[in-house]
């Protein structure tokens, strides 16, 4: 089983980790050349400093596993005796020995189970880093795209009073109309014109949060982003509740380290019991100086044992209490953490079905009546029925209801971002 954990971080190296020593010349396109959602994705994951971190921090806990199973390096002595100790078989010159400790049963095991458990935790919290760098490349996606739109609503009303105030030349002159009118379409031309400016300027900050999440440098340009039609999706509270619970990153990586918590509690109960130490001693023997001893110049092996005394038990209880606090210190974060998603998705699931409602309603209804009472202003205006206040509220209320529109187009797809980071992906 921990044997899977190599093999998925083996493919992560290849798919992603392996890209930041791609050549240049085979990366992704350069930025200035995407402007949908797909192509800003891609390039964040390859990109995003963040997202590389806490992939090598998996790749740290990963490469814990086979030096936690490993025994502990043996050890070599070597003694040369200064004085010669004469032997009846010979004079003993030098020692060599080697030793091997092993602990105790199942010490091992615990300690490799936990390591595993640990990449795997490490594992679940590169995917929550992923998953979170491509809500902050959607919201500001979004974002910007609501920008771009409302620049463009925006001219499409300044173009629309240009219109109205020629209309109000018009009557001026054919001396149907009053002067006043001309100078209030002047006034609601200059506020529209501001409030123009003001929404361009805001593209500065807009592009620099979305180049800090692609890691470029905050002053480098963006083009428009093209966002794709709105396509609604209907979601069950129920489900995506029970979605998120079952694949939330941020849980399972707690559940991880749960249970690696519990086989620490495991590996402090092995701290009860002895290490044991297996060696052989060689000592190297001259020839006896005494002909025709038997065994002369014969090397003696020895065979060693030797353990050590686990005699200071209140240091080992104290470990051994020490780990259960950690693990339930961990099972307590775990359950706070499900109650702070759950709550959060409660939140986000309200914004979301309000902001739902709220693109139904513009598309549906407000826009078209908007633009319905404009043209039927703009009418009688003409013929003289309606004052020009009539005329420029009906256009104060159209522009109103578009931004608005768009607001809520945004918020819904932003929400959505948000609701699938939470649940773990893709919401169907």
């Amino acid at each position: 089983m921990r044997q899977n954990v190599f093999i998925v971080w083996l493919v992560a190296t290849i798919l992603l980790g392996a890209a930041s020593f791609a050549d240049p010349a085979e990366g992704p396109p350069e930025v200035n050349g995407l402007t949908n959602l797909p192509d800003y994705l891609q390039y964040a994951a390859l990109h995003n400093a963040g997202l590389k971190a806490a992939f090598q921090q998996w790749k740290v806990a990963v490469e814990a596993v086979p030096q936690a199973k490993s025994l502990p390096d043996p050890r070599f002595t070597y003694a040369y005796f200064i004085d010669e100790v004469e032997t009846r078989v010979g004079p003993q010159r030098q020692k060599f020995g080697i030793m091997q400790t092993f602990p105790w049963f199942g010490e091992l095991e615990a300690r490799t189970d936990a390591a595993s458990a640990a990449a795997k935790a490490a594992r679940k919290r590169y995917e929550a880093a992923k998953l979170g760098l491509f809500f902050k490349v959607k919201e500001s996606f979004y974002e910007y795209a609501y920008l771009g739109r409302a620049v463009e609503v925006a001219r499409q009303n300044l173009e629309l009073l240009k219109h109205f105030e020629e209309v109000a030349r018009t009557r001026y002159t054919a001396a149907a109309g009053s002067y006043p009118d001309i100078i209030r379409a002047q006034i609601e031309l200059a506020t529209l014109a501001d409030k123009l400016e003001s929404i361009e300027q805001m593209r500065e900050p807009t592009v620099a949060k979305l180049n800090s999440v692609l890691n470029r440098e905050s002053n480098l340009p963006l083009p428009w982003p093209v966002r794709q039609p709105l396509e609604p999706v209907q979601i069950n509270r129920q489900k995506v509740i029970g979605k998120l619970r079952a694949n939330n990153p941020e849980l399972k990586a707690l559940d991880f380290d749960q249970a690696a918590a519990e086989s620490k509690v495991e590996l402090a109960k092995k701290r009860f019991y002895p290490d044991v130490s297996l060696g052989l001693d060689w000592i190297q023997t001259d020839d006896a100086r005494m002909a025709g001893t038997s065994d002369s110049g014969k090397d003696p092996i020895i065979a060693m044992i030797s353990v050590n005394l686990p005699i200071w038990g209140d240091s080992y209880r104290a470990g051994h209490r020490q780990a259960k606090a950690r693990a339930r210190k961990v099972s307590a974060q775990r359950l706070q953490k499900e109650n702070d998603i759950v709550a959060q998705t409660a939140k986000v699931l309200y914004e979301f079905e309000d902001s739902g409602r709220k693109v139904a309603l513009y598309a549906d209804t407000l826009i078209s009546k908007a633009k319905e009472m404009l043209e039927a202003s703009e009418v009688a205006y003409r013929a003289g029925t309606v004052d020009f206040l009539s005329l420029i509220d009906a256009q104060r209320t159209l522009l109103g209801f578009e931004l608005l529109g768009e607001r809520a187009v945004t918020d819904y797809l932003q929400r959505l971002a948000e609701l699938e980071m939470l649940a773990g992906g893709e919401i169907e």
